[in-house]
């Protein structure tokens, strides 16, 4: 395959060509917990990272390993490492980076799970987390950093109010202060938005959500320079032990395949949803930068070949209106996931977003009448019938 290759073909057959002893097209999924070395001094090598090559499934893997060069591939770095989770891989890229006393400066606009994991478990652990409250201010993130900076963080698009931020900018400070930018590119994907080629350092997806697109396993990846990724999985990936299962990876791969036809069908259906919302005399507010009104659709425009299938929106009316919404919803599930080929709808305020508290949630623009939907790849008239109905019964 060619190594300049467009991303289609990329998600189709980057890092595989075959394989060369049966001939098989499909990739395998090598179930194996460790692999025979040629000799002492194979071994030896092998441990000291001064040779490429399997050890051990909790290190790498044959299976994990092709889904981790595609997905490197795809976002344009060097190397990928997965992850059981995406919160798996949010915790190796800050215990790496930040330990010892270091801090995180982040948008106050993030996941749940992922503000819980910087503002209170990680200060066990002796790492601090600023929170940038107005984050489409670059000189309030300047005011956030200190000496003991070791990364900014940034989710652009945002879950589950969609904020996009300008990934150049942050990259200029960043590289200003001499730190890293690590951005999360779960809701955009490879297919939509390359951050590492705007600037930031390293990319950490939830791979669970819309490189999965259907719902059927749980894992995260990071992508960045090999010198770092090789670190983190010498250290913290090979001491916490949070490996991807080949079964979980191959059925990754496969939804690669479809990345980008899934995601323009995504976007097209969303923006039919949001366009109905935003004239729904019930709705208060639509968060959805693909809407030309929204205050974020040129910084998105810049720097997205599109806008996603996660959007939000505002009910005029109370928390018990938002709850019999998302009860009377027939077609569309209740279900705390997103990216999914089915559309999918939760009240943040309750659940993902719970952990924030009143204060946190009212500072991250999370109203207990907001509703987050996922919307999937059913006919889009299907999808607006069915919150139609919904909206007729609160």
């Amino acid at each position: 395959m060619k190594k300049k290759a467009r991303l289609e073909t990329l998600l189709i057959s980057g890092g595989y060509d075959g394989d060369e002893k049966t001939g098989s097209l499909a990739i395998p999924i090598y179930r194996t917990a460790a692999y025979a070395f040629k000799d002492t001094e194979d071994a030896r090598r092998l441990f000291a990272g001064e040779k490429e090559g399997f050890i051990y499934s909790r290190i790498n893997n044959p299976t994990v390993d092709i889904l981790e060069k595609r997905m490197a591939l795809a976002e344009g770095g060097e190397a990928g490492l997965a992850a059981s989770s995406g919160m798996a891989a949010i915790l190796l890229v800050a215990a790496h980076l930040a330990k010892n006393g270091g801090e995180i400066v982040s948008s106050d606009r993030i996941y749940g799970g992922t503000f819980n994991l910087f503002n209170k478990t990680l200060r066990g652990l002796n790492v601090c987390a600023r929170f940038v409250k107005n984050p489409y201010q670059i000189d309030d993130w300047a005011r956030e950093i200190s000496a003991n900076t070791r990364f900014l963080y940034v989710e652009t698009p945002s879950n589950p109010t969609l904020d996009i931020l300008d990934i150049q900018k942050l990259a200029g400070l960043a590289k200003e202060r001499r730190l890293i930018l690590v951005v999360d590119n779960t809701v955009a994907t490879p297919a939509l938005q390359t951050p590492l080629k705007l600037g930031a350092d390293i990319v950490i997806h939830s791979l669970t959500k819309y490189i999965a697109g259907n719902g059927t396993d749980i894992g995260g990846m990071i992508v960045g320079k090999k010198e770092l990724i090789d670190k983190i999985r010498q250290e913290e990936y090979r001491d916490f032990g949070p490996c991807l299962n080949p079964e979980a990876a191959w059925l990754f791969l496969l939804g690669l395949e479809t990345l980008t036809l899934r995601m323009r069908k995504h976007c097209q259906n969303a923006l039919k949803v949001a366009k109905f919302l935003r004239k729904h005399p019930k709705v208060l507010k639509v968060n959805y930068p693909g809407l030309p009104e929204h205050p974020l659709h040129a910084i998105g425009k810049k720097q997205m070949k599109g806008f996603s299938g996660l959007l939000s929106f505002e009910l005029k009316g109370t928390f018990e209106q938002a709850k019999k919404f998302i009860e009377s919803l027939s077609l569309c599930r209740h279900v705390a996931n997103l990216g999914d080929s089915k559309t999918l709808a939760i009240h943040p305020a309750s659940t993902t977003h719970e952990q924030l508290g009143i204060e946190g949630r009212k500072q991250a623009k999370i109203p207990e009448t907001m509703i987050r939907m996922s919307i999937g790849l059913e006919n889009a008239a299907d999808i607006i019938e069915d919150v139609k109905s919904a909206l007729s019964k609160i």
